[in-house]
């Protein structure tokens, strides 16, 4: 029987979310032949985290669901044992990578993926906790009736199951290595109040993260299109196409891996930077492996949190530190494109060594094009006023450091992929633990 984890990383109060998520992996055993490790990588304060123990502890028994609920604790205790059983150097270096103090959203999916495994998991399927599934005549819309049974599968044998096929015949022998839909309602990125207060701003900041040589009109064809999701358009019927899967077309609350994806290579354990985790969406694409994209859309919706001033700063620099780390990520984009099926080995399975390479290589490109961005980063957020000229006050001081950060954050990222092999062995063989720590 296929073995799947369905995962949720949260940092905030989402009992309703636990719920919904246990009719998810319901509704997988009822509709497929798979058992369902549910997995909540719990990393909320100790009075939340016991009220999501008790909300799942309360939820009904459903054959071929068990549930994980693991706080940092576990977690920590789970990372020491695998690092040591890999027998790597810098043990506590690399517990940091996958546990760091600050919000990573790569690490914690990281973690997923190393549990996933210890799990005997081949596929993992993440969900957020700040989304929602739409309802249809009263009905959830799960994404998992698209994300099984396929991954893992050759494209040929899933092509009688979409609605369509655009994918190079020569392809079809090839594994569904990915499956995934985005998100209607709020952008992904909680930057909608820039928008409103000045659209001219909102294009300057936004069109930061294209590469600085772009257009401007290709580069207003980005702004137009970013964190914008499937729109606000409500889910009315299934919808699927078998593709290379465009990257801008997947959100990562609505995605599922193959193992012989996340098992070859892990996301990056930046921290405090937003869209840390969307790597494995360009390296499924650039590597030529088959998907499934389709329209079981998530909603989304931004925490109240995010609107306190705390709350503010610290989400105003996590864009920003995303903004700076695309000197760094666009130059592997074009690499990883350039390269094409040579990432592919002789068994169709990612060449984790390739890319670690592509990622060391980028962490010595020249810091002009960053100190370009801070400044029209600086220039913008001033010209917003109030807290946004609050915020650029706090962030003058610390350009220094956020460049620095950067180009450490890549070589990090080089340094466990280069790890990951060895860590995923591990996991393999070491008990995740239990309980809510």
């Amino acid at each position: 029987m296929n073995r799947i984890c369905l995962c949720l990383p949260t940092d905030r109060a989402c009992s309703a979310t636990l719920a919904a998520l246990h009719r998810e992996a319901a509704y997988a055993t009822e509709h497929h032949d798979v058992h369902v490790e549910l997995l909540v990588l719990d990393s909320c304060d100790e009075a939340t985290r016991a009220e999501h123990a008790r909300v799942l502890a309360a939820l009904p028994s459903v054959p071929r669901v068990r549930v994980h609920h693991l706080g940092e604790e576990p977690q920590r205790a789970f990372l020491r044992r695998v690092i040591e059983r890999a027998g790597l150097p810098d043990a506590d270096r690399f517990l940091d990578l996958m546990l760091p103090a600050g919000v990573s959203y790569g690490a914690c999916t990281n973690r997923a993926f190393l549990l996933a495994a210890a799990l005997g998991c081949r596929s993992v399927h993440r969900r957020d906790s700040d989304s929602a599934y739409q309802l249809h005549d009263g009905e959830p819309v799960f994404p998992v009736h698209h994300e099984l049974p396929w991954l893992g599968r050759p494209a040929a044998e899933a092509s009688a199951a979409v609605t369509r096929t655009d994918l190079d015949p020569a392809l079809a022998g090839r594994p569904v290595s990915l499956a995934g839909a985005s998100f209607i309602g709020e952008l992904s990125v909680d930057i909608a109040e820039i928008r409103r207060l000045d659209e001219t701003v909102y294009h300057d900041v936004v069109g930061l993260w294209a590469p600085a040589e772009w257009p401007d009109e290709r580069r207003r064809d980005l702004v137009e299109e970013s964190f914008t999701g499937a729109g606000t358009t409500p889910f009315t019927g299934d919808d699927s196409t078998l593709a290379l899967v465009d990257p801008m077309r997947v959100d990562m609350c609505n995605v599922a891996f193959d193992r012989d994806v996340y098992e070859r290579f892990p996301l990056s354990p930046a921290t405090d930077t937003i869209g840390s985790d969307y790597f494995l969406l360009h390296l499924v694409h650039d590597a030529t492996l088959p998907g499934i994209l389709h329209n079981r859309h998530i909603e989304n919706f931004h925490t109240p949190e995010r609107r306190t001033d705390t709350g503010f700063h610290a989400y105003q620099l996590r864009f920003v530190k995303f903004l700076l780390s695309m000197l760094h990520l666009h130059r592997v984009y074009d690499r990883l494109a350039a390269e094409g099926p040579a990432l592919l080995d002789e068994h169709q399975r990612l060449r984790t060594e390739r890319v670690a390479g592509l990622l060391r290589e980028s962490a010595r490109l020249d810091r002009a094009d960053n100190h370009w961005r801070l400044d029209r980063c600086d220039t913008a957020y001033r010209k917003l006023g109030g807290r946004y000229t609050e915020f650029a006050e706090r962030l003058a001081p610390r350009r220094e450091r956020l460049l620095a950060e950067a180009e450490r954050d890549i070589e990090d990222y080089a340094r466990l992929a280069d790890a990951w092999p060895a860590l995923v062995a591990a996991a393999r063989h070491t008990a995740p633990g239990r309980g809510s720590g």
